[in-house]
Formats: C-alpha cells, structure tokens, sequence
C-alpha cells in the first residue's frame, strides 16, 4: 500500500496519498541525465512536487510498475520498484503503525536518459 501510494499518488497528484507514503526524515537521492548529478529531495519538496502535479505529465499508458519486496526485518523493509518511468531502490520503516519511506534512490526507467549522446 504505501510504494503504490506514493507512485499512484506522485502520477495522480495526490499530495494526501504521498504525504502518507513517506516518513517526514524522507532522504531522498537520483540521477536524471548523462552528467549523473545527484539530484536530492525532502519529504516535504516531494509533497510540494506533487501537489503541484509534477507526476502527472504521464499518462496512464506509462503508469506501469512491478514492486519487489526484497527484505522485511522486523520494522524495516527493502522494495525495489521497476516501472515505465522509474526505477526506485525504497528503503521503508514501520513506525506508527505503518510503513513509510524514509530512503530512496533513483533513475530514469530509460537508460539513454543516462548515456552520454
């Protein structure tokens, strides 16, 4: 529930949804170009982005992810999420009574967006 939150929300728009998905200490890290700068975001600019519909530039033709649950530890969780646009290495802990965000790395699903042209 929370990964699909937070890319449902991310691609819907809905700030609600992602706000519930990630821990407020959210340390989020990824590459978007062939430079391969570390691109970095809060919790909260993740929550901003969406609201503002940064996410919902794709259709639903592109909204396609496969979720892997790599690892539970007692509270903590390990998911990679493949999907159309990105590819999403998650780090989840369990507090309050759920599970949240609190790392993740990522890249474009696209591969040339990372090769030097």
């Amino acid at each position: 529930m929370t990964v699909r939150d937070y890319y449902e929300g991310w691609f819907d728009g809905d700030a609600a949804r992602m706000r519930r998905a990630l821990h407020p200490d959210l340390v989020k890290r990824g590459i978007a170009d062939p430079t391969r700068a570390i691109l970095s975001a809060t919790a909260e600019e993740m929550v901003a982005a969406t609201e503002q519909g940064a996410g919902t530039q794709y259709g639903p033709d592109r909204r396609n992810i496969d979720i892997s649950i790599n690892h539970v530890h007692v509270a903590i969780a390990d998911v990679h999420v493949t999907g159309d646009v990105y590819v999403d290495y998650l780090q989840l802990i369990h507090v309050d009574d759920r599970w949240q965000i609190i790392h993740a790395v990522w890249a474009p699903a696209d591969t040339a967006k990372l090769s030097e042209q």
